[in-house]
């Protein structure tokens, strides 16, 4: 149990437990220790709280509508080659993997890279999509376990594919062949079927249609704030997977009814 001076007392060193018998001597303030002590366990309990609460959340669904880029596979190695092939072009270095790799995030947000980018913006920008399309069959890799995860939502719901990459439905159709896990989606969407991207909802809306599904009934599964952000849009349940891009704290912003590391585990939630 940790140890505090009496509220008389100032500033003095104290001998405070911390963690598995560690003991460890420092000099702080009564309200400093006690705040640092009531917020670290305030924490603890919050997190413990949203683990227990995602642990019990069983969704229905009749179609479940999957991002592809860091939900069904990991990108990562075609962004960094695609940046530094671009980097190329404009006689510019490359910047380490983790600035090549906020290329896209921004990108998808529609914020400014020109802090990344100190060169002719519109020509990398035209090099870095040509050589990303190019190059996803060979450099994106399925999710580890994805395909089995497939499968078995496959046999629960409708499974559709909904990807803003400006590519023609037969491109991505090819990759996922090449993966072995077209089959299991019944609908594939691309940016060249819509008007508008997400965040807007008008993939998710096209693709009930096609489903034949009610989108309450719904379920939108991706790695980026954009994905969370159409599926409520939509009228859709949502769930965030940490395989992609965007990070726990970003995501949980969007209130999504789930939060999952991959998703693989997801058929554990569907009902």
């Amino acid at each position: 149990m940790a140890l505090f001076p009496t509220k008389n007392s100032r500033t003095q060193t104290i001998v405070e437990p911390i963690y598995n018998g560690a003991i460890v001597s420092v000099s702080t303030t009564v309200s400093s220790t006690r705040e640092r002590f009531m917020k670290e366990t305030a924490k603890q309990h919050k997190a413990k709280t949203e683990t227990l609460h995602m642990s019990e959340v069983k969704l229905k669904a009749k179609g479940i509508f999957f991002d592809l880029d860091g939900t069904i596979v990991d990108s990562r190695d075609a962004y960094v080659e695609a940046a530094r092939t671009a980097f190329q072009a404009i006689g510019q270095e490359s910047p380490p993997a983790k600035a090549a790799l906020e290329i896209p995030r921004r990108l998808e947000q529609k914020q400014p890279i020109n802090d990344i980018v100190k060169g002719d913006i519109r020509k990398f920008l035209d090099v870095y999509l040509r050589t990303y399309y190019a190059i996803s069959k060979q450099k994106t890799k399925p999710i580890p376990g994805i395909a089995t995860a497939l499968e078995t939502l496959s046999k629960k719901a409708k499974l559709a594919l909904i990807t803003m990459r400006s590519v023609p439905k037969k491109t991505v159709t090819a990759e996922l062949e090449h993966f072995g896990i077209a089959k299991y989606f019944t609908h594939v969407v691309t940016a060249l079927d819509t008007h508008n991207p997400k965040p807007s909802p008008e993939a998710l809306i096209k693709t009930i249609k096609a489903l034949d599904v009610q989108i309450c009934d719904c379920i939108i599964v991706g790695d980026s704030v954009n994905d969370i952000k159409a599926g409520k849009a939509a009228g859709a349940k949502t769930v965030a997977v940490l395989s992609g891009l965007f990070s726990h704290k970003e995501l949980a912003k969007e209130n999504p009814d789930l939060i999952l590391k991959d998703a693989t585990t997801l058929p554990n939630f569907i009902t």
